[in-house]
């Protein structure tokens, strides 16, 4: 059963047509809109012990995934149409399912400076990829530039926020950016990109920098 939407299709006519973007109507900036703002997830780590008074702080960040969790568990029995949502996800887990379950355990298990790293890599890479590959088969640019960003950001949290040593931060960078964009490229039936792109590098720093050059954050 699909939800009739014809105020969010009037509001995404109306927009697309003062922007002069009709691509618009295809929801496809509010799906950029909404990965972006995954990297708000970060917030959590500026909170003080304590924050929520009558609960720990990861158990408010597990209330908010479980609650994300049961509306796709009903959205998929009911067959509720959401925006923003793409045809194959009719019938699988919806990309936002995925992304929350990543965005959670990169922040509540791995060091801040990974954390930071692999969740601004997914919320603002991923997007730039989707543009690029939307604007046309520049191979060059549409590798290059997600690589780029990807390994300017890692470089940013592990100075900024990990302290690490210069050639240690450039290094495991590289093997960030090289592993999520990677990451990103790869399809999978039944496991979304917005998972492997956050998790996979995570994994890989986590071994490489913390267990192995004993990196800390």
């Amino acid at each position: 059963m699909e939800l009739p939407t014809p105020g969010h299709g009037r509001f995404r006519r109306w927009l697309a047509q003062t922007l002069g973007r009709p691509e618009l109507e295809g929801d496809r900036l509010w799906r950029r809109a909404l990965h972006v703002s995954g990297a708000f997830v970060l917030i959590y780590d500026l909170l003080p012990r304590g924050f929520f008074l009558v609960l720990p702080n990861e158990a408010v960040l597990l209330l908010a995934l479980a609650a994300v969790l049961v509306l796709e568990a009903v959205r998929l029995a009911r067959g509720v149409a959401l925006p923003t949502l793409r045809p194959y996800e009719a019938r699988r887990p919806a990309s936002f399912a995925f992304y929350a379950v990543a965005l959670v355990v990169a922040v509540l298990f791995f060091p801040e400076p990974i954390a930071v790293a692999v969740v601004l890599g997914t919320a603002l890479v991923d997007p730039l990829v989707g543009e690029l590959r939307h604007a046309g088969p520049r191979r060059a640019l549409n590798l290059g530039a997600p690589l780029a960003v990807y390994f300017g950001l890692a470089v940013g949290a592990f100075l900024g926020v990990g302290r690490w040593p210069i050639g240690d931060a450039v290094l495991l960078a590289a093997l960030a950016a090289a592993l999520g964009v990677g990451a990103e490229r790869l399809r999978y039936r039944w496991l979304d990109d917005d998972l492997t792109m956050t998790l996979v590098p995570a994994v890989a720093l986590f071994v490489v920098g913390t267990l192995a050059l004993g990196l800390r954050g």
